[in-house]
């Protein structure tokens, strides 16, 4: 029991210092929970087939496809319009979004889903994403008692209140006590809290594609040229092939993306041809969008009598238009040892090799005006083409240096397709798995990210890159933690002295002891495991008093969820631990006010609602 006190106390003392990154000080704690055995190999390593563990895995996969299919930036987009310049109001805003949420959805299933939008809106609005998200992380903890699965604790309380043969609790009557304490976090982080986050600098800006558009239209003058023209019923295109026409060589034409006015996916005709090939039909009422000069445009639209339909303004033009969650554009460098050097190519040529269309291109910063130009090392292109295939031309190193983060430009586009709605049906069914206990929340989470990968809703690279290993190796590795302290009997013998101690006294004394100590073990092992450990404790004080011990299990539930002081307690804390760059002490400075709080709450009000 000593050495386990030891271990306890020097990890806790490494994670304070911060010297070493979370995921190597939760490492070192359980390889020496095996080293001097107070745990066998099985119970080591148990962490990692935990079910928590590979949900949290699960919800990042799920939370990044529902950014690369643009309901992250289209949520960023309404968070915006609704905080506009108010950074107070934006914080007001994502934590009462991860409260309500997290009443339905797991908390690590809240945080995973609104993080990256947190983030691209922090940014957006001028602060950091150090002064959102832990508010979002203690939002979603908070959020959890509004409802009876708002949260494991929740569900554990009331199973032993059950299993003792006392009533349990309705499915929201946690809300009578979850409601006023999310009430106090949104009031406590609007005066005290938010003075007190840290601005912490992170790499983890994203791209801003409006500025990203001026600079390319600046740079390479794409405002010119651009035109969008109707196929009528008396055009000579209809049912005729691109390649049935020399529009390149002849009309000096390029024909950049086709939208179906009657599509018809049964026939094979999709809502829109992004990039065109020889093989391409014109079909009656198509919007062609065309790069060229007004005067071969004129002549092109009297030959073939097409109909000229008004552009937006040119940035609204390319990411409305010409960037979508299919294609996108960026920008590259032809290097020295370039295939293309000293090779003619024509502006607006799709080339198949890599899969783009050449949309522009400068030299010694100058825009490139000619159609056809003789290519030199070091020009600049700026290309559309396929998401997949821009990633691809990184394996063209030695030819094509990719500029920027295409990527990042990807994660901004607000378009929405059908695989938008697949990510967002997935999500759907993962809540009401949830909701309705069909499965286990593990396999939930499964099945959403599964659906998701499985549909190419985020290729299976950017999903495994978008899990926070720090985060999921870190909580499987503290997990072990939790199971030596019941194994030595050392939280049992500190569970029972406290309580037994304080049980002679007043009952307001001992629920404000049963909420320290569970809080105090929530900080450092696992919340369910915390309720798992007090819940029959308490039970059994309650029963020798002759007092009711509903009172006392609501107040479990209550402080299991307040693991507002380090950033293991919680599997949400340690979730934005690395996107905000916070150190312990951070959570030490901004939880222990808003602790205070609820513990203060949680006396006036718990036996108010549920007497002795």
């Amino acid at each position: 029991m000593g050495l386990m006190l030891t271990i306890l106390t020097i990890t806790i003392l490494l994670f304070i210092w911060g010297k070493f990154t979370p995921d190597i000080i939760a490492l070192l704690s359980m390889l020496s929970l095996f080293a001097f055995g107070i745990l066998n190999l099985s119970e080591t390593l148990s962490g990692f087939s935990n079910p928590t563990v590979i949900m949290i895995a699960a919800l990042f996969i799920i939370g990044e496809g529902l950014s690369q299919t643009g309901w992250t930036a289209r949520a960023g987009e309404k968070f915006m319009e609704l905080a506009g310049k108010s950074t107070t109001r934006l914080l007001l805003i994502t934590t009462l979004g991860s409260g309500l949420l997290s009443g339905v959805v797991s908390n690590t299933g809240t945080v995973a889903t609104l993080m990256p939008v947190t983030i691209s809106s922090a940014w957006s609005i001028g602060t950091l994403p150090s002064k959102l998200l832990m508010p979002v992380a203690f939002g979603s903890n908070t959020g959890g008692l509004l409802t009876l699965t708002g949260t494991p604790p929740n569900i554990i309380v009331n199973n032993t209140m059950l299993e003792s043969g006392l009533e349990g609790f309705s499915f929201f009557e946690f809300g009578l006590i979850g409601l006023p304490l999310l009430i106090i976090t949104l009031i406590y982080f609007k005066y005290i809290g938010y003075r007190l986050l840290p601005s912490n600098k992170t790499n983890n800006k994203p791209v801003d594609i409006s500025t990203t558009l001026h600079k390319w239209i600046e740079a390479y003058k794409v405002d010119d040229d651009y035109y969008r023209l109707r196929v009528r019923s008396v055009s000579p295109l209809l049912n005729t092939k691109i390649g049935d026409w020399n529009f390149e060589t002849e009309h000096h034409v390029s024909i950049l993306r086709i939208k179906r006015r009657h599509p018809n996916r049964l026939k094979g005709n999709e809502p829109f041809i992004e990039l065109p090939n020889d093989e391409t039909q014109f079909m009656y009422h198509d919007i062609i969008t065309v790069k060229g000069s007004t005067e071969a445009i004129n002549a092109l639209m009297i030959k073939f009598r097409l109909g000229l339909l008004p552009l937006e303004p040119i940035a609204d033009e390319l990411r409305n238009n010409l960037i979508n969650q299919e294609v996108g554009m960026t920008e590259i460098i032809v290097t020295p040892k370039s295939v293309l050097v000293d090779r003619k190519v024509r502006i607006g040529r799709f080339f198949k090799r890599f899969g783009v269309q050449l949309m522009a291109a400068s030299r010694n910063n100058v825009p490139l005006t000619q159609r056809e130009i003789t290519v030199k090392a070091g020009d600049a292109f700026l290309v559309r083409g396929i998401w997949s295939d821009i990633e691809q031309l990184k394996d063209h190193y030695e030819n094509l240096v990719i500029i920027g983060s295409p990527e990042g430009i990807a994660k901004t586009v607000t378009n929405l397709t059908y695989k938008s709605y697949i990510a967002l049906g997935a999500l759907i069914l993962m809540i009401l798995l949830l909701v309705l206990d069909v499965v286990p929340g593990a396999i939930a989470a499964m099945i959403a990210a599964g659906i998701i990968l499985i549909t190419g809703c985020v290729p299976i690279s950017k999903a495994y890159n978008g899990i926070s290993w720090i985060s999921v190796i870190m909580i499987a590795a503290m997990i072990p933690m939790g199971l030596a302290l019941q194994k030595t009997g050392t939280a049992e013998l500190i569970a029972n002295g406290l309580v037994t101690s304080l049980g002679s006294l007043h009952p307001v004394v001992l629920l404000a002891g049963v909420f320290l100590l569970t809080t105090t073990f929530s900080q450092v092992i696992n919340n369910s495991a915390t309720a798992v450990l007090m819940a029959p404790i308490v039970i059994i004080a309650a029963n020798s008093l002759d007092i009711s011990a509903a009172p006392f299990m609501i107040a479990v539930a209550i402080s299991a969820s307040t693991a507002f002081l380090t950033p293991v307690g919680t599997t949400t804390n340690a979730m934005v631990m690395t996107a905000g760059a916070y150190k312990f002490k951070d959570y030490l400075k901004v939880g222990a006010p808003l602790l205070l709080l609820f513990l203060v709450t949680t006396l006036v009000l718990v036996p108010i609602i549920w007497p002795f």
